[in-house]
């Protein structure tokens, strides 16, 4: 039987940079077609990667690109491990280029790789096309300016680029399993009309997409649902046999866990329907998905069901949010509480003095911040019981950088002007911005695929 092994280095963005290593040394050793995956795109992290494109043209991508491939570019050229990832994020062009760069540096042989493009259609629609086509809200209704606009492409073009000879595929964005499926697709064959093959696919990249989830990492919970060694969490590895039926499982000798209840929850992780898992290459249905604990950290998965694909693509659409204002101030010591609250109080009664409207949020932590509420009512009886070591986080909401300056000056302003003992002032002030979901329809996007490097 010819299996195909899918690796995972990296689950997000500010994943850990050395994770592939162990994935890779455990590819190696797999007999079969091998690919690693890196998935570091949340929308955010796009959103912020088209303003520094804007700002650089030669960035836009993965800043954390190098330290992710680094480790790993030599072996897997060495093994034939493909990788495929959309680091690119806004510029997979500019990042192809730097693999190209990173592979001349470490004396690797001339590699293919592709570049996936077609996602941005931030100048092909019009705000007043896309305030048409939101979903769910209103936020483009007022024509604002459009920071990116992003749609979720398929495994479809990163199928094309294996077929062509790639070596690493570099995409913008694309849907995360879509990283999983496409490599599926061109080992096995697989029709684009195979849908319960696509589902299978299509799951399995849902289960290795957010990396360690599925192997211990946002699972562990002490004395509930204990994780061994989690400072060196082992990242999944699919074995994926030709009927779409897989095992998911970690290289040996790592930590963490793969068994039944891990799977389960990264199966059902941010899965608004388990019924009707809508993706750009199928909808999957995971109610008779049937889960088997072969033996320590394997676990085989199948039994997904697909339907026929959306009509329709989801786009992100991101625009300006105003001004994250954050200040923080120490008060420790006899009487740090009343301190602490005499400082929330002076700077809430001058805020709503200069900026009026503005919701303003004050935290203390050692007191309450995670559970507590936006005017502190919440707070009022953990305060009956106060330590001597607060840290007061205020936060507010500003239309610019300009009018965030109201916050962090005053909170600066309690070193003098304010109770006894302050200390350890921290200031920031952060971008905001907002998406909104659009529907567009397939055939206004064009998925394009190019070469940078060997050729064929």
């Amino acid at each position: 039987m010819n299996r195909t092994f899918i690796g995972c280095g990296a689950g997000f963005a500010g994943d850990r940079t050395d994770a592939a290593i162990p994935v890779v040394r455990a590819l190696s050793e797999c007999d079969g077609a091998r690919y690693l995956i890196f998935e570091t795109l949340a929308e955010r992290t796009l959103a912020l990667a088209q303003v520094e494109r804007r700002n650089h043209n030669g960035l836009g991508y993965n800043p954390a690109l190098d330290r992710f491939i680094r480790p790993v570019l030599r072996d897997c050229v060495a093994a034939g491990i493909k990788i495929i990832s959309n680091f690119g994020a806004a510029n997979p062009r500019a990042a192809a280029k730097r693999i190209v760069a990173l592979a001349s540096e470490l004396h690797c042989p001339p590699l293919r790789i592709a570049i996936v493009e077609g996602d941005d259609i931030t100048d092909r629609l019009s705000p007043a096309d896309l305030a048409e086509r939101e979903v769910g809200g209103h936020l483009l209704a007022a024509r604002p300016e459009i920071i990116a606009a992003n749609v979720y492409l398929g495994a479809e073009p990163i199928v094309r680029a294996l077929a062509e000879g790639a070596d690493i595929v570099v995409t913008g964005r694309v849907a995360d399993p879509s990283l999983v499926l496409a490599p599926l697709v061109h080992s096995f064959g697989w029709r684009l009309d195979d849908l319960d093959r696509l589902a299978a696919g299509t799951m399995a990249g849902h289960l290795l997409e957010c990396g360690s989830q599925v192997t211990g990492g946002y699972y562990a919970d002490p004395g509930v649902k204990d994780v061994p060694d989690m400072a060196d969490l082992g990242y999944p590895i699919a074995a994926v046999d030709p009927d779409g039926t897989f095992v998911i499982t970690k290289p040996a000798g790592t930590g963490g866990l793969v068994d039944r209840r891990t799977v389960t929850e990264q199966l059902l992780y941010e899965i608004h329907d388990p019924a009707a898992y809508l993706t750009p290459d199928v909808v999957l249905d995971l109610t008779a998905v049937d889960l088997d604990e072969l033996g320590e950290d394997r676990v085989r998965v199948r039994g997904a069901r697909g339907h026929p694909r959306p009509e329709t693509l989801k786009a992100t659409v991101c625009i300006g949010g105003g001004c994250l204002a954050e200040a923080e101030i120490s008060y420790a010591g006899p009487n740090a509480a009343a301190r602490a609250r005499l400082a929330i109080d002076i700077v809430k009664a001058r805020i709503a003095r200069q900026a009026p409207g503005i919701a303003l949020r004050a935290d203390a932590i050692g007191v309450m911040s995670v559970q507590a509420d936006g005017d502190g009512a919440a707070a009022a009886q953990a305060w009956c019981h106060p330590p001597s070591d607060i840290r007061v986080r205020f936060a507010g909401q500003f239309p610019d950088a300009g009018s965030a300056e109201i916050l962090l000056s005053e909170v600066e302003a309690l070193y003098c002007a304010g109770p006894a003992g302050g200390a350890g002032l921290r200031r920031h002030a952060t971008p905001r911005l907002i998406s909104a979901s659009c529907l567009i329809e397939r055939d206004l996007v064009t998925p394009i695929v190019s070469f940078v490097g060997a050729a064929p």
